[in-house]
């Protein structure tokens, strides 16, 4: 009897996502929100008291990113869409602590959202990149169906242009 050596099966790690922290720590998505949420509140308070809002608009992306980046992948479909109602609710709550009268209330809502917006973009944007990043794929029931019709159609029109082509030549 001849035994022939059988060479050992490869090792397939998992590799977790790209951009997973190394730490144990994780928020879950409730946990996230809320965290962001006092974050934007507290950053928004530090700002109108000092008035730095340069500082909490910066603050703010970056607790974006952070907070992001310590999110379980299962929590990301919740935090994605919170970071601007969080800045606005941090908004408000400050500006509401922080006004003499309610329509200086309202006046530096307006104001603190139009001069932070950038950084409100930037915040929600890093978000979003991140969430791509560590995984996260938003589920669109019938996605696929639509671009599957759209470059359907998009092919359709493509192969007409060798046609054309040879008749502008023609002519």
């Amino acid at each position: 009897m001849t035994q022939t050596r059988m060479p050992a099966p490869a090792k397939t790690a998992q590799r977790p996502p790209r951009l997973e922290p190394a730490g144990t720590f994780r928020f879950t998505g409730r946990g996230a929100i809320v965290a962001l949420s006092a974050f934007c509140f507290v950053t928004q308070l530090f700002g109108d008291w000092t008035g730095w809002a340069t500082l909490a608009g910066a603050a703010f992306v970056c607790g974006c990113g952070v907070i992001t980046y310590y999110t379980r992948t299962t929590g990301l479909r919740a935090l994605v869409v919170c970071p601007p109602l969080l800045f606005l609710a941090g908004s408000v709550g400050a500006e509401v602590i922080t006004a003499s009268s309610t329509f200086l209330a309202a006046e530096g809502i307006v104001v603190t959202l139009g001069t932070l917006a950038p950084w409100l973009f930037t915040g929600t944007a890093l978000t979003i990149v991140i969430a791509f990043g560590r995984g996260y794929r938003p589920a669109v029931p019938g996605l696929r169906k639509v671009l599957d019709g759209v470059r359907d159609r998009w092919q359709a029109r493509l192969s007409l242009v060798p046609s054309l082509l040879l008749r502008c030549l023609a002519a």
